[in-house]
């Protein structure tokens, strides 16, 4: 099976144009594929970015790719959201809503708001109770139900 480099361009790389569901599936369903692929190691180390220095030396080897791994990990997410966006703006744009890369930046926004507050809260867990993350992960969940249902369920508006 033959990539077809200029199709995934099109997609990927600019807000520009049109799509109707099933393409935005397809370009979806490939960007989680992508996430899933990397976000399965990251949560293998996950667990050696937690460092003592009373209890560890300095140099542990597992904290160092764990750190590594997590610097190409984020930059990974970046690239991912930035091509939802754009995916997401042109199927927005097909169904005639304003303010098309607005809307489509709604769900990264919240996943890395809610992946914010999981990092946070137990570093600071004496001064953010666990309980206030769950309204993130509330909304994150009800951002990515209405994105799926709305970009990937309705159908394409009759061109005026």
């Amino acid at each position: 099976m033959a990539v077809n480099w200029e199709r995934i361009r099109f997609l990927y790389r600019s807000d520009v144009g049109r799509i109707d569901g099933a393409t935005w599936r397809v370009g979806a369903r490939l960007l989680a594929a992508v996430l899933v692929t990397f976000t399965a190691p990251w949560i293998v180390l996950a667990p050696y970015t937690e460092h003592d220095l009373a209890k560890s030396p300095l140099w542990v080897p597992m904290t160092a790719l764990a750190y590594a791994y997590l610097m190409f990990y984020a930059l990974v997410l970046l690239l991912v959201s930035i091509s939802f966006v754009n995916l997401s703006a042109k199927r927005f744009r097909d169904l005639g809503r304003p303010a098309p890369l607005v809307l489509a930046g709604l769900l990264p926004f919240c996943a890395f708001l809610t992946g914010a507050a999981h990092w946070l809260q137990p570093r600071v867990a004496e001064a953010m109770p666990r309980w206030q993350v769950y309204p993130f992960d509330a909304a994150l969940m009800a951002v990515a139900v209405w994105t799926v249902v709305e970009l990937g369920l309705r159908e394409t508006r009759a061109p005026s």
